[in-house]
């Protein structure tokens, strides 16, 4: 009787045995050689530059080194309107940018850029991972793109070489580059800058060549593209913060089996935690090597609460284009958060 029951274990075990090798060889089989290029504006050395060295890296590792990811850093394939253009083309396979570039897709984009939504960046996570978030980026199928996750670019903060500023009145006619999204525009019109829209990666030689005065970018992007080089000034004014959608061609992803999609969708949920980490750490990092650099100063609450009562009436002009459905979602996840009823 022991034999038999010991014959028997024997063989469920090389039963199993076979059934994983088969579903193993089964899964291999769904996994094809595929060769992925990721495009951005960012810099490599940027956190989102290496979330998304971490992101090849895990779809190489989970693929058996199947399927690799090619990174294209620092606009070298075209600026984001091109990237997001051949993304939905099937041209590029991945892009990365930020939230309020995608208005022009769907204008309940634009509430993510509504200046001082959020208190801190984990508000913001959470409202980009939850129902919100993943409801917007749901709709963007219809318009040729996979949305894979929102990864951190943090709060914006001005830079100019004029002169600090410190108050709304600072602002006064200085000419500030813009990322080109209409809540941007009338935001530095209201607040009695002169806004210019230009990709990121023309903003560099047009603030060396004196033709425009300042541009708004978190910190972390400030000295990854060494704008302390051609800017003085440095004011940690945190009016607006952005999240940076990852973006995957429609067409790639209905091209892909349902293992290489797993492999895809996993790796970027992986990669997104580790940039956001990384984020965070440079934020802080940035700023004190940016103190030794360019004269910077900080933004007293008084003084950020008269730019958020400046830039109200952009808020509501917006809110109506958002619609009522999403801004009473914002608001009632954000109130959830921050322990309201």
């Amino acid at each position: 009787m022991k034999k038999m029951n010991t014959r028997r274990s024997a063989l469920a075990l090389i039963g199993c045995a076979a059934m994983l090798f088969a579903s193993a060889t089964a899964m291999a089989q769904d996994i094809k050689e595929r060769n992925l290029k990721f495009a951005f504006s960012l810099a490599k050395d940027h956190p989102l530059g290496l979330g998304a060295q971490k992101f090849a890296e895990l779809v190489a590792q989970k693929s058996s080194g199947k399927m690799k990811v090619s990174i294209y850093p620092s606009a070298v394939l075209g600026g984001d309107p091109q990237n997001l253009s051949a993304v939905r083309g099937g041209t590029l396979d991945f892009t990365s940018m930020a939230t309020g570039l995608l208005s022009g897709l769907d204008k309940q984009f634009m509430v993510f850029d509504f200046p001082f939504l959020f208190n801190n960046a984990q508000e913001a996570y959470a409202l980009s991972d939850g129902p919100v978030g993943q409801r917007l980026l749901s709709g963007l199928a219809a318009h040729g793109v996979v949305g894979l996750g929102i990864w951190d670019l943090g709060f914006r903060n001005m830079t100019n070489s004029k002169r600090p500023i410190a108050k709304v009145e600072d602002l006064q006619g200085l000419k500030v580059r813009v990322i080109a999204s209409p809540i941007y525009i009338d935001m530095f019109n209201t607040l009695g800058a002169n806004p210019v829209p230009m990709t990121f990666g023309e903003v560099y030689g047009a603030l060396e060549s004196k033709a425009i005065d300042g541009q708004d970018n978190p910190v972390g992007v400030i000295e990854s593209a060494k704008f302390a080089e051609v800017q003085k000034f440095m004011s940690l004014t945190r009016h607006v913060y952005t999240g940076m959608p990852f973006l995957m061609s429609k067409k790639t992803w209905d091209a892909m089996s349902e293992t290489e999609r797993k492999i895809i969708a996993d790796s970027a949920d992986e990669a997104k935690v580790e940039e956001r980490k990384l984020s965070q750490a440079r934020e802080l990092e940035s700023i004190d090597k940016l103190r030794a650099l360019m004269q910077v100063n900080d933004v007293t609450a008084t003084e950020r609460d008269r730019l958020r009562q400046k830039v109200a009436p952009v808020v509501e002009k917006f809110s109506r284009e958002v619609g009522d459905q999403t801004i009473q979602q914002v608001n009632s996840e954000l109130s959830r958060m921050r322990g309201g009823k």
